[in-house]
This record gives C-alpha cells, sequence and structure tokens, in this order.
C-alpha cells in the first residue's frame, strides 16, 4: 500500500496519519484512571526535564538572543521525546483527540475528562521536578548562572499580559501537535526524533508559551528564591 512501510514510501501519507490520529485519540480518551494519572506525571517530569536542560544550556552563554533561544529550543525537545518514545500523556499533544471527537468516536465527556485528568498530573509531575532541581542544589552551578538564569525566565514570562499570553500558548500549541502529527508517519525512533525538534525548536526560539513547561518554569523560580542558599545569593549579587 502506497505511504506505508511495505510502498514505495516509509512515511504515512496525511490520510493514514489522520487514521492513526482518531484511533490513538479513542484510546487515550478511554484509558484507565490508573494509567492516566501516572502516565500524566511522567509527561510533565519528562517536559520538566527539558526546561532544565534549556536553562542550564542558555545560562550565562552570552551568545545573541535569536541563536541562544534556538539552542535552547533544540535541547528542549528532549522533553517531547521522552513523552512520544516513552508514552506519556501530555496535556497539549492530546489536544489532538479533537480529531477523535470530530469523527464522533469520542464523547465530549471522554474528551474533557483525559484533558483534565492530564493537565492537572502534568502540573503534579513538573512541579515535583522543579521541587528536585532545586533540592540538588544545582542551580548554584556557574557562579549561580543557572539559577540566575531561571529566575529570568520566570520574571519574563510573569509579564506576558493575558491576551498575549493566549495568543503565544495557542501558537505554541499549533507546533507541538504538528511536532506529535508528524511523528504518526515515522515507523523508526530515528524518524520520531528528527521530525520532533524543528517545530519544538520553533516555538522556543519565538518566545512562544507552552504551559506544562510553564508548570516548571515558575515553580523552579518559587523554590530557588525560597530555598536557595545564602551561597548563591551572595554569587550572584541579587536577592
Amino acid at each position: 500500500m502506497p505511504g506505508t512501510a511495505n510502498g514505495s514510501l516509509d512515511a504515512l501519507f496525511p490520510a493514514d496519519m489522520a487514521a492513526k490520529a482518531e484511533q490513538l485519540g479513542v484510546t487515550k480518551a478511554h484509558l484507565p484512571l490508573r494509567r492516566l494519572v501516572p502516565l500524566g506525571v511522567l509527561a510533565g517530569a519528562f517536559i520538566a526535564l527539558g526546561a532544565n536542560f534549556s536553562t542550564v544550556v542558555t545560562a550565562g552563554t552570552g551568545l545573541d538572543a535569536g541563536v541562544s533561544r534556538a539552542l535552547g529550543g533544540v535541547v528542549f525537545a528532549l522533553g517531547l521525546i521522552l513523552v512520544v518514545v516513552g508514552g506519556a500523556e501530555l496535556f497539549t499533544g492530546n489536544t489532538l483527540i479533537v480529531m477523535a471527537y470530530a469523527s464522533r468516536r469520542v464523547t465530549a465527556t471522554a474528551l474533557l475528562r483525559n484533558w483534565l485528568i492530564v493537565y492537572v498530573s502534568n502540573f503534579v509531575g513538573a512541579a515535583a521536578t522543579a521541587m528536585l532541581v532545586v533540592a540538588s542544589g544545582r542551580l548554584s552551578a556557574g557562579d549561580g548562572a543557572v539559577g540566575l538564569r531561571a529566575l529570568r525566565i520566570a520574571e519574563t514570562k510573569g509579564a506576558v499580559g493575558f491576551g498575549e499570553a493566549i495568543a503565544s500558548g495557542v501558537l505554541a500549541n499549533c507546533l507541538v501537535c504538528l511536532a506529535v502529527w508528524m511523528t504518526l508517519s515515522a515507523h523508526t525512533l530515528v524518524d520520531k526524533v528528527v521530525v520532533i525538534v524543528p517545530p519544538v525548536a520553533a516555538f522556543v526560539a519565538a518566545g512562544f508559551e507552552h504551559s506544562v513547561a510553564n508548570m516548571y518554569f515558575f515553580p523552579v523560580a518559587l523554590f530557588q528564591r525560597a530555598w536557595a542558599p545564602d551561597r548563591f545569593w551572595a554569587a550572584t549579587d541579587t536577592t
């Protein structure tokens, strides 16, 4: 069949991808609570690890802002790679369940149930990871440059207006969904990793707001401000 692994092309055609997305949406919408919650917590933790990676890489680089953010986006893609490869449940990616809803294979109740449970679970995983990162003391690395970068990221994000945040979140989610959508065409692990990186790097470089990433960025800054040792404040000359 054209467009499959046994046909003339290795990647699936869009129509096959859409059918696969619908079936995946049905499966996700009907996951039992005992699986949905831990998979949601894991997804939040995975995105937090990617966000932490991005924070470390962009701390004190001295590079042009655009170059630094693009580099941060490339490494931030680790989070979504872990989610897709590990089979975790991520709120932003699960918005694609609307395809199954549009084809009437999933009810509105099942759709909203999945989104609510996964959203809350993502927050638990991301916030818990933020707590562990601060407790590890690694934000004091580079004479406090990493921790200072974490504080500045949260400060910048906190200054975004409500309307801007909504528009920015929609744009980020579009790119996340495109990344997930393209993985549906992939047949190998390498294929999935390759197609995930560009859309993720694009939304991070553009400064768009990823809701689950922010579940890490804000808590990690709050925990760092509350628990950072005196040596961190002395090294960074901040209060």
